[in-house]
């Protein structure tokens, strides 16, 4: 969500208005899912997707109603006999209901989307509330972040009863979802970060693997004891590169917790069993390890003998990746990727 919110504040700063389609309800089977977003351009151009083929032709049509007016909308699209066949999946039955908004270049509203991607690339866990508001024209974008009680921006214009209400609706959220109200709709999405990657070791596989990595929504840290493989010149898509001392020390400072996946792409053997002995005292959602069976086993022998139970050795996904016969670090790379892809997906169902 943040790099397509980053990408509207740049085409707003440029002075240039948009429309957003958003997926606010599906049923059945269709091509993307719930929160799915696409920005259509002045042009007709889009970025990002929201399933291609015949649902972004009719997003696009409906968007050029939306520039003329001003005006909000809601469209529901079925996908069934030849509309499913246009579509870029083979989906039948489904029926998708997306929301078309205008975004004004205007210096409140940029004001206002700079604010949110501040507080949203914190990390924090909240939501952001929109309020379904159709057939009016509206200069601000109305989208509301709130987290630990408090509201950004701070105006929401709705009573603080129906605010808490909605709280209380999205307290247990792992997907975005619309709520009813009274008589007033909203879309209500999760805003917590969709997992850091750590990746230890800044090697040759560690930069596709970073960028990859980042291409999908993960924020990516980059950990190594080199200056010399170790910089944002190697890794321009991370999101931090960080030289420690010693592998020793490799997770001083880092908050590893359920939205963490630990890769272990060092340099070495010795290296390798030092970062896996701490990732295995801590709370990350998965940690994977390069290397050989022949070297896991050899590690894992080690740490038993140190005291680890079998059963947190048999947590750990080595060697890392999906079985796709990779070999080149590129493809050794996308078989990582797609193994934390598939980790976070299974975590959402």
């Amino acid at each position: 969500m943040i790099k397509l919110l980053q990408s509207i504040c740049h085409l707003l700063e440029e002075g240039e208005d948009l429309v957003l389609a958003t997926v606010i309800v599906h049923s059945g089977s269709t091509p993307r899912s719930v929160g799915t977003k696409m920005v259509v351009r002045p042009d007709g151009a889009i970025i990002g997707t929201i399933g291609g083929g015949l649902v972004e032709f009719h997003a696009q049509k409906l968007a050029r109603e939306v520039f003329k007016t001003g005006k909000a909308m809601t469209e529901t699209v079925e996908f069934t006999g030849a509309d499913a066949a246009a579509t870029d999946q083979m989906i039948c039955g489904g029926r998708m209901e997306i929301l078309l908004e205008m975004i004004l270049a205007d210096p409140e509203n940029l004001k206002e989307l700079q604010e949110l991607i501040a507080e949203l690339q914190k990390g924090h866990k909240g939501f952001l509330i929109k309020a379904l508001t159709t057939g009016e024209k509206v200069r601000r974008m109305e989208w509301f972040l709130v987290h630990n009680n408090r509201m950004t921006p701070a105006t929401f214009p709705c009573p603080a009863s129906l605010i808490t209400r909605l709280i209380d609706e999205a307290a247990s959220l792992k997907q975005p979802l619309t709520v009813n109200i009274e008589d007033k709709r909203f879309f209500v999405e999760p805003t917590v970060l969709p997992g850091t990657v750590y990746l230890f070791g800044a090697g040759h596989v560690s930069r596709p693997v970073a960028e990859l990595a980042s291409l999908v929504d993960f924020r990516t840290v980059v950990i190594d004891d080199r200056h010399e493989f170790a910089n944002i010149e190697k890794f321009p898509k991370a999101d931090q590169v960080k030289v420690i001392p010693s592998f020793h020390q490799a997770f001083e400072g880092l908050e590893i917790d359920r939205d963490s996946y630990v890769v272990i792409l060092t340099r070495g053997h010795l290296h390798d069993k030092v970062v896996l002995e701490q990732a295995l005292k801590t709370g990350a959602s998965y940690i994977g390890m390069i290397g050989s069976r022949r070297k896991r086993d050899l590690i894992y022998k080690e740490l038993l003998d140190k005291g680890f139970a079998k059963s947190e050795l048999e947590m750990v996904s080595a060697p890392i990746g999906l079985p796709i016969g990779a070999e080149t670090p590129e493809e050794i790379a996308v078989s990582i990727v797609a193994e934390l892809i598939k980790v976070r997906a299974d975590r959402e169902v």
